[in-house]
């Protein structure tokens, strides 16, 4: 279980990771909305550079199913932290991030991506020592589910 001390160390490491540090999730414009354990979101705004049908002027399908796996992989390295905190500090009490790879992604697309914003949610349902399993969702600004996925990946 981790303190109140290592949530904010692990949030600040992952907002610097996962929002400046990688390349694509800048250029996408990804922002992690919350880390909250039980309720973490990320959020990105609708731009023309992410129109994947500019007749109907709806998001890419290949953002949507980003946003899900990247939501995906943060509530897996949440999970980790949440389950063995003590192995995955340094010494000087900085997370230390494990490695994890997508094994397999499933996403629905149930309507088309409108909205002046979106915000993606998600949960592990499996963390088992090797796999995880987690199932996320994509919402636009008002409340209307966009998509939906399930990943695996491996840990470790």
């Amino acid at each position: 279980m981790t303190t109140k001390q290592q949530r904010e160390q692990l949030a600040h490491q992952l907002r610097s990771i996962f929002e400046e540090h990688v390349p694509f999730n800048r250029l996408l414009g990804f922002k992690l909305a919350s880390l909250d354990p039980k309720n973490p979101r990320i959020r990105f705004d609708m731009r023309p550079e992410l129109i994947g049908n500019p007749q109907r002027q709806i998001l890419h399908g290949g953002v949507i199913s980003s946003v899900l796996d990247l939501m995906a992989g943060v509530v897996v390295h949440i999970a980790l932290f949440e389950k063995d905190s003590e192995h995955l500090m340094s010494r000087d009490g900085r997370p230390v991030f494990p490695n994890i790879g997508t094994i397999d992604l499933r996403v629905d697309y149930l309507r088309p991506g409108r909205g002046a914003w979106f915000e993606a949610s998600g949960e592990v349902v499996r963390m088992g020592k090797r796999i995880a399993v987690a199932h996320m969702q994509l919402e636009n600004d008002t409340g209307e589910l966009i998509a939906t996925g399930s990943a695996a990946y491996v840990v470790g």
